[in-house]
């Protein structure tokens, strides 16, 4: 099942109604305005008018702007996510201003990069507000340190506070900010002049960027790896592989996506196991097979990618982030297969083991929406699943 693109009023109305569990004629008899009408409208032939936006809204109990305007990415309150967000900006806008005089103790070295990891910890563990809440001060009292005690170790963890910053940042859908965290990572990575912290770097702005330039940032990470085989540089390398795949599949280049994986698949036998040590980047066979699935997915080579999902073995172990992205991308595959239960029953999956994560990743509200298509009369849990994620 192909998911129209059709952001419209016509569509929101049609999504909204079958939340409510209404057929096209039960609202038009709800409303002054004609089934024939109301049918043109939701196909898109017609223009809402503001007079009918007003009685549908009315009948289904819903605001106007969320049948005119964007839908919401977020389902946290706008104050609270400021309340979460702006500390990390301020934090981070305090990197070139030197030693701060306001701290009244700062933590030792070795203490401030366990913190650090920890914040990596918690984020993949979906914990995203929690981490939110504890990163800026850490981000302060790193950057005191590198002022006032520089040592490649506090370098290395106020880069990895910056990384965490990003993805804090972009899981919660401030892309500008994480772009801005990226800056300070590169930043700190290059003085503390560690080849693999600067190459992780470029893996992430080229996968926040997803442009032209995506690629030549990857292959400059790899460069300078070149030559090197410890297991964190092949696991690091291993990943930059798995990132030029993701780029290639969205140029729609399946040579070159295959290839990247082929190279990717190698790296993995030699690093043995799953390397989510290295870097939390999860780099392993497991991982190969979830790219192997995006890509498939990116490329829209639906019957590849339900039998890779359904193949996969993602062990309890692995990482939370990557078993929730698993789940999602698993429902998006059963939902165009045209397996709504199995779809939804993935989705629920998701919800349980990442909720932050799971109602702010793009796949979830493309499979609400492919489902709320794909049904006359939208199931209570289908529309509970909805409403959770603000459609």
């Amino acid at each position: 099942m192909h998911l129209p693109d059709d952001d419209h009023t016509g569509s929101r109305i049609r999504e909204q109604r079958r939340l409510k569990r209404l057929t096209q004629r039960e609202l038009a008899e709800r409303i002054p305005y004609s089934l024939s009408l109301l049918n043109q409208v939701e196909c898109g032939a017609r223009r809402a008018s503001a007079g009918l936006v007003a009685a549908v809204a009315g009948v289904l109990g819903v605001d106007t702007s969320e049948l005119t305007g964007p839908p919401a990415v977020t389902s946290l309150p706008p104050d609270r996510l400021v309340a979460l967000v702006a500390p990390i900006r301020e934090a981070l806008d305090r990197f070139d201003l030197g030693p701060n005089p306001d701290l009244p103790t700062v933590r030792s070295t070795p203490t401030l990069t366990a913190a650090a990891d920890a914040l990596c910890q918690q984020v993949r563990a979906t914990h995203l507000r929690a981490a939110a809440r504890t990163l800026p001060a850490l981000i302060v009292e790193l950057t005191h340190t590198v002022w006032t005690s520089p040592s490649t170790e506090a370098w290395r963890a106020l880069a990895s506070a910056y990384r965490t910053a990003h993805d804090v940042a972009l899981k919660l859908d401030h892309p500008d900010l994480a772009r801005v965290a990226l800056d300070r990572m590169g930043w700190a990575a290059g003085r503390a002049s560690d080849p693999c912290v600067e190459a992780v770097q470029r893996y992430k702005r080229a996968t926040l960027w997803r442009c032209a330039t995506s690629a030549p940032l990857i292959t400059s990470g790899q460069a300078l790896l070149d030559g090197e085989t410890s297991r964190e540089a092949l696991a690091v390398t291993g990943q930059l592989h798995l990132g030029l795949a993701t780029v290639a599949a969205k140029n729609g280049d399946a040579a070159a996506v295959e290839g990247h994986l082929a190279a990717a698949r190698t790296l993995a036998g030699r690093v043995g196991g799953e390397a989510g040590d290295v870097h939390w980047l999860s780099f392993g066979r497991v991982n190969v097979q979830l790219h192997e699935l995006g890509a498939s997915i990116a490329m829209r080579r639906f019957d590849d990618a339900l039998g890779q999902a359904r193949a996969l073995k993602v062990p309890d172990t692995m990482l939370t982030s990557r078993r929730a992205r698993y789940m999602v991308d698993r429902a998006l595959v059963e939902m165009e297969a045209g397996s709504p239960k199995a779809s939804l029953r993935y989705l629920a999956q998701a919800r349980r083991v990442a909720p932050e994560q799971t109602r702010h990743l793009p796949g979830t509200r493309a499979t609400i929406r492919g489902l709320v298509h794909m049904s006359r009369r939208a199931p209570d849990t289908l529309g509970g699943m909805a409403r959770w994620i603000g459609l």
